[in-house]
């Protein structure tokens, strides 16, 4: 047997060097291989979030942690150690999914370092494109390429993987969001989350010039919406999300908004908080950001609006089958103020929210309780 021919299928490594909407978008792709391959997938993925996100997930079975890609990898600690992490998996298959450029400039020098062999790796530069594909669709057709030294060695799988992201909460997750939920005075109520910034909002100096941000809705309309979501559902807690950096953001459009009720807050949400929340509230509104794609693998019902993005390729998808309308988007317009406040607020009043009491049985959540129809 050649030296590199692995002689048992082992879980495959996948690096995608991606934001977060990026990283939530792997999930059916990691279903894919976790199935073909018949263990879990190791994932290398850019950020802090990888952890948070598939905490509950079992097709990954450990994150290979790095914060950033920038500089020579010998002036990288993180990055070595990285590297050294991947030497370790070098006989199991590997999966590529990075655009060109940094598949040259990154990636293959640190699976050089790593002594991965070339013929234990696939690249999705390799895939041929289709027009108008989402990029699901594109990562699970990667998702049937296998590795040289592999080839004999992959399972059939039983059946189609769905198309479309599917993420749970861990029960230390959700203990957490529901100790939040209980200090906070907000138990009992249902939830509509807003979420206002996107990955461009903040600068090192503050906000980010709406003109230089074509996801930016001005703060009146997310004040009127807000006010509009409360007039309508008024037992409802809504929450305008972001991360710490954001919180004078948040602060920002809570005093325009001017609402004199505890009904319409502000959150700063850790990930693993803001995804137990989203597997049990109400609805969610949010420009095209990773959020967004949070909402719909939860399950959690959606209207996102998009500027200057081809809704074919990024549309949130949902696994749970939860609704998800897109506002905007290419070739309708080309930046998020373009759309207006009533648009927002009729596309969530007809949205197919979720039901106000969850079934513990099949989710193994506590149950929350809404009063407002439609």
């Amino acid at each position: 047997m050649p030296t590199n021919q692995p002689s048992a299928p082992t879980g495959p490594v996948v690096i995608r060097f991606g934001r977060l909407g990026d990283t939530i978008l792997l999930q059916p792709l990691l279903r894919k291989l976790h199935q073909r391959y018949g263990q879990p997938c190791q994932l290398l993925a850019l950020g802090d979030w990888s952890p948070a996100l598939y905490s509950a997930q079992p097709e990954v079975g450990s994150c290979i942690p790095l914060n950033s890609h920038a500089g020579p990898i010998w002036m990288r600690p993180q990055r070595w150690r990285a590297a050294m992490a991947l030497r370790r998996l070098r006989g199991s298959p590997f999966y590529i999914s990075e655009p060109v450029e940094r598949t040259r400039t990154k990636i293959r020098p640190m699976l050089e370092l790593a002594g991965v062999p070339a013929e234990h790796c696939t690249f999705i530069e390799d895939i041929p494109l289709i027009e108008h594909e989402h990029w699901v669709d594109l990562l699970l057709r990667f998702g049937d390429t296998t590795p040289t030294a592999f080839r004999s060695l992959c399972r059939p799988l039983a059946a189609p993987v769905r198309a479309a992201p599917q993420l749970y909460a861990s029960a230390a997750e959700r203990a957490e969001r529901d100790a939040w939920l209980g200090a906070k005075g907000y138990s009992g109520r249902p939830l509509v989350l807003l979420q206002p910034a996107n990955k461009r909002t903040m600068r090192w100096n503050g906000v980010r010039a709406a003109e230089d941000d074509d996801k930016s809705w001005p703060a009146e309309r997310w004040a009127a919406l807000a006010r509009a979501i409360s007039c309508r559902m008024p037992q409802a807690q809504v929450l305008f999300c972001g991360s710490s950096a954001e919180a004078g953001y948040l602060d920002t459009l809570l005093s325009v908004t001017d609402a004199r009720s505890s009904r319409i807050e502000a959150g700063v949400l850790p990930l693993g908080r803001l995804k137990a929340l989203l597997e049990i509230a109400s609805s969610m509104v949010s420009v095209d950001t990773g959020p967004a794609h949070l909402a719909a693998a939860m399950g959690c019902p959606l209207v996102v609006l998009m500027g200057s993005r081809e809704p074919e390729l990024w549309t949130p998808r949902s696994g749970a089958g939860s609704e998800v309308v897109v506002l905007g988007g290419l070739p309708a317009i080309r930046r998020v103020d373009e759309i207006e406040t009533a648009q927002v607020v009729s596309a969530w009043r007809a949205l197919r929210r979720r039901p106000p009491l969850a079934d513990a049985a099949d989710t193994g959540l506590s149950a929350y309780s809404a009063g407002c129809a439609g």
